[in-house]
């Protein structure tokens, strides 16, 4: 018996070629009768669905028409459209309008089919869709993976203007092409690269693990450090630690939050200053907050890290009544004596030593008795003593 499968005979294909404008005709009508989403199409977009259900018609009646043996060729069935309309078209719409073409040919085919090839007719029709199913999906496939890698240049193209403090018209037009147009509550995650993965696996595993936080994310990995800008983040540290394992071992950093993408750069600085200068602190948790590094940011020479200790620190304990609060913490820091020692040297009870240690942790956050604090609290001092050179911007 013969593998091969048979194949209508001439007469069939005669009249089937001759009702391919009917074909399309109906196809057509079909489309509009069966899908609201098709009926609200523009005028254009109809039109290049309407070529596209043609040019299939027409090329399944080539091969009808022709040697079955060979495969089908359906290349150039979605030739005819631009590539912008899977845009406006998804997949899934895309097979929806194909099994109303399919059908459409389907039932009208059976009836133009000579006697008893009607059958013939039928599967030949249903050989022919699966090809044009196919090619349908490798259409789309390649459409999501041009739009992928476009997105992800972009993507990198904005982290990098944020980083480099270019909130301009450009940066505007690129973020609002990936959706950042109104994200409020922005912040930057600072961690390390994993060794020896490849990048596009992790900037996939972040974005995942960002939607599922709830918050937007753009991603750029920057040689052994990976810049991840989040947006309508409500918790900073459990968006970190939602990102936490698919980054590398080391230094995971918090910058702060920000109202909106282009004042992200401050956050970005913050982050990455602290991501660098966090090995000075190793008993530093993962994640932690850049604002818990200004000391280790300082000694880098972060000029706003030196203006933040001053200001959160000595500010606070300098405006207490005769200045006190700062008075007892430069003797609890530089004498290294205890309640006792610093309480002979300001000439102060014990106990009124003790009540502006706790009266410095309430005016500034720090506590002279956490050793990390106690460090912070030195280096506002020491900056402080240096006066404003230690803290003002370098000349070029």
């Amino acid at each position: 018996m013969s593998t091969h499968a048979r194949t209508p005979s001439e007469a069939t294909r005669a009249l089937v070629a001759r009702a391919a404008g009917d074909l399309g005709a109906a196809a057509v009508q079909q489309m509009e009768a069966d899908h609201e989403w098709y009926r609200a199409l523009s005028a254009e977009n109809r039109s290049w669905v309407g070529l596209v259900a043609q040019a299939g018609i027409s090329s399944f009646l080539d091969w009808f028409g022709g040697d079955q043996e060979r495969p089908a060729v359906t290349a150039d069935v979605f030739g005819t459209a631009p590539r912008e309309l899977t845009r406006s078209i998804s997949l899934a719409q895309t097979l929806d309008l194909l099994r109303t073409v399919i059908g459409v040919v389907e039932r009208e085919i059976t009836g133009l089919a000579v006697p008893g090839e009607g059958d013939l007719a039928r599967e030949a029709v249903l050989r022919y869709s699966r090809e044009v199913a196919f090619s349908a999906a490798e259409v789309y496939a390649q459409a999501a993976e041009a739009r992928g890698a476009w997105d992800a240049r972009l993507e990198s193209l904005v982290v990098d203007a944020v980083i480099r403090g270019e909130a301009d018209d450009s940066m505007q037009s690129r973020a609002a092409a990936l959706g950042w147009g109104a994200v409020t509550r922005v912040v930057v995650v600072v961690g390390s690269t994993p060794p020896g993965a490849a990048p596009a696996p992790v900037v996939t595993d972040l974005h995942r693990a960002a939607r599922r936080h709830g918050a937007e994310l753009l991603v750029a990995i920057h040689g052994p450090r990976i810049i991840c800008i989040g947006g309508g983040v409500e918790d900073a540290l459990g968006l970190a630690t939602a990102l936490d394992k698919h980054l590398g071992d080391g230094p995971l950093v918090v910058g702060p939050t920000v109202p909106h993408l282009f004042a992200a750069g401050r956050s970005a600085r913050a982050a990455i200053s602290g991501h660098t200068a966090a090995p000075a602190w190793p008993g530093a948790p993962r994640p932690v907050h850049a604002d818990d590094l200004l000391a280790e940011r300082a000694l880098l020479g972060d000029l706003p890290a030196r203006g933040a200790l001053v200001a959160r620190i000595i500010g606070p304990l300098a405006d207490s009544p005769g200045g006190t609060l700062l008075e007892t913490a430069a003797a609890w820091l530089d004498g290294g004596q205890g309640v006792e020692g610093t309480a002979r040297a300001l000439i102060v009870h014990p106990n009124t030593v003790r009540y502006r240690l706790a009266g410095i942790t309430r005016a500034c956050g720090y506590d002279l008795t956490d050793p990390h604090d106690a460090d912070t609290v030195r280096m506002a001092l020491a900056v402080h003593r240096l006066g404003p050179v230690a803290r003002a911007t370098p000349r070029a």
